[in-house]
């Protein structure tokens, strides 16, 4: 899988073929996760980055899990793991566009 994070978010299979990725919160959510590739990532730090001051849930957690559950049935189950009070997103820097550039 490759990842867009410049301009906006986007997901896509190795063939080229485009994955809906919809949805403003999901779209942030697969961005923090992609700026941090193979890192896990702590659960409050995913809320702070999806939502923002009074426009986080009463259950930030319940909704943060409900998020990546989207977010898994969009990738497939195994793009994103959880472990340790975080998540991880089974990617290389090289399967996302801001690194490539970097390394440029």
């Amino acid at each position: 899988m490759r990842y867009r994070v410049l301009g906006t978010t986007r997901a896509t299979r190795p063939d080229g073929t485009p994955v809906p990725v919809g949805g403003a919160r999901l779209r942030a959510l697969l961005t923090a996760l992609a700026l941090r590739p193979g890192a896990l990532v702590p659960a409050q730090t995913l809320v702070d980055d999806v939502w923002t001051g009074d426009d986080s849930p009463a259950d930030a957690t319940g909704a943060l899990q409900a998020l990546v559950a989207r977010l898994r049935r969009a990738l497939g189950a195994d793009a994103v793991a959880s472990a340790d009070g975080g998540y991880r997103l089974h990617a290389h820097p090289d399967d996302i566009d801001v690194f490539r550039f970097d390394r440029l």
